[in-house]
């Protein structure tokens, strides 16, 4: 059986737009999250590309709903 290869090494790679799109948040807040270094990506040819299986790894702890956590209260 013969193992297939991606087409181009692009391949395993989201740009800005796409990884934002499947976070579900606005490209300029995934910018701001690379910038403060939690989210990792490549700077190449001035457009950030973000590996698939590090998009999955912090999507899987990732809550994009804004502001602080709720907490539960005691009575």
């Amino acid at each position: 059986m013969e193992a297939t290869m991606p087409d181009s090494p692009f391949d395993e790679y989201l740009d800005l737009v796409e990884a934002a799109r499947e976070l579900g948040i606005h490209p300029q807040s995934l910018r701001r999250l690379i910038k403060q270094g939690r989210v990792p990506a490549t700077l190449f040819a001035g457009k950030y590309l973000i590996e698939r299986d590090k998009l999955d790894m912090f999507k899987s702890s990732y809550d994009p709903r804004p502001g602080r956590k709720p907490i539960s209260r005691l009575l």
